[in-house]
């Protein structure tokens, strides 16, 4: 089978994916690019009180790229990525508890909240990094919907407290306007170019 154009860019290249996340492995497979899986490292994931929440994520992909300074050999290309939810200007992470997952997607319902995700692409010569946004708007859910979705998807890793592609972006989200892929955790239609152009 002929390879894509990407995969023919990248033969001689060993790409690296520092992330945890399940969502982002299946994309970045699906765009055609053979990866392996970094060690996912523990980030201080902390920012300068000054960033407006929109560059947080791009701040903090730069971060964990960082990390792997003088683990990269010559060859290798890294990715990593940081995905926020904010709503009214203030940012949404990850809940820590039911109660607070459910106060999270309550305060989602009937508005319009971003949802932005950054990309840093590093190897040993140079780094690169782009962010992308998508804004989501979500209809009024009941707090017996929130509630059946929290028990039955259990939502604490996402920020927000919310994937796109379960039931609650099937049952809940009224309209999106930019890339349905930034909101699931990577803007795949950039990172293509971009690794064409690294």
């Amino acid at each position: 089978m002929a390879h894509n154009l990407l995969q023919q860019r990248l033969n001689s290249k060993r790409i690296i994916l520092a992330s945890g996340s399940p969502r982002r492995r299946e994309l970045l497979g699906e765009l055609g690019v053979d990866f392996i899986l970094g060690r996912v490292k523990d980030y201080d994931e902390t920012y300068p009180e000054n960033l407006s929440a929109f560059d947080v994520p791009q701040y903090i992909a730069e971060q964990k790229a960082l990390h792997f300074d003088g683990e990269l050999q010559e060859g290798d290309i890294l990715i990593t990525s940081d995905t926020i939810v904010i709503l009214d200007g203030q940012k949404l992470g990850k809940p820590a508890s039911h109660k607070e997952a459910f106060d999270m997607v309550k305060s989602l319902c009937g508005k319009t909240h971003s949802v932005a995700t950054a990309v840093c692409i590093k190897d040993l010569q140079h780094s690169i990094s782009f962010s992308d946004r998508t804004d989501v708007t979500f209809s009024n859910l009941s707090d017996d919907e929130i509630e059946w979705y929290i028990e039955n998807f259990k939502p604490y890793d996402k920020a927000g407290a919310y994937a796109i592609q379960e039931w609650i972006g099937l049952a809940g989200i009224e309209s999106i306007r930019g890339s349905v892929y930034t909101v699931i955790g990577l803007p795949v239609q950039k990172l293509y170019k971009e690794l064409l152009a690294f």
